[in-house]
């Protein structure tokens, strides 16, 4: 992939759709004061969500405008996440551009991750509640999946008086769910590891 007119993602980094057009809007040369580290930037605005991304090249031999760096990066999720609530999290991030479906995702994969926990009754939010009862979860993280309407509910049942999701909540629905992946499986497998190698 290089810096060209078109910018060759398989997905914008803000909404997510699938071969954005992602159309360059400017580019220009930095370096570092001692005038190493030279690079190649190019801006690019996405033709769906109207976000920009900035994508860099380093400069010299064989590099010509090949990308090294795009900010902001769409992100890998852990392999550390068990498979059934990794797969529902990246099909939520995947579907960004449909905020109802992405909140119903993050639902599901956050029920997902409870499910490996061994929460397995009970509404979705009495489950998130038992686990901060149990010390698996802190107050706040429950109290921010309450606030990013992870019922679903809304969606499910198509209540009339519900307002629909937007991009933003399905991000900040998103958002969490990957914090609470990071909180119960990315970071004491990181601990486990690190501990092994002592």
């Amino acid at each position: 992939m290089r810096i060209e007119k078109n910018l060759a993602l398989e997905r914008c980094p803000h909404c997510s759709v699938h071969k954005p057009n992602l159309v360059l809007l400017n580019s220009f040369n930095t370096a570092a004061h001692d005038l190493k580290g030279e690079r190649f930037w190019g801006i690019y605005s996405c033709s769906t969500c109207g976000s920009v991304v900035t994508a860099g090249a380093p400069r010299g031999r064989g590099h010509v405008g090949i990308v090294s760096e795009v900010y902001p990066s769409h992100g890998n999720l852990s392999s550390d996440i068990p498979q059934r609530p990794f797969n529902y999290l990246q099909q939520a991030i995947d579907s960004l551009h449909a905020p109802s479906g992405a909140v119903m995702l993050c639902a599901s994969s956050v029920d997902a991750m409870l499910k490996e926990k061994e929460y397995l009754t009970g509404s979705l939010y009495k489950r998130i509640d038992q686990a901060v009862e149990e010390n698996l979860m802190t107050s706040d993280m429950a109290s921010w999946a309450h606030d990013v309407r992870l019922d679903a509910n809304d969606e499910r049942h198509a209540d009339e008086d519900a307002e629909m999701p937007t991009t933003a909540d399905a991000k900040r629905a998103v958002d969490f769910t990957k914090a609470l992946a990071e909180f119960l499986f990315v970071l004491p497998a990181k601990v486990q590891r690190g501990l092994k190698k002592d």
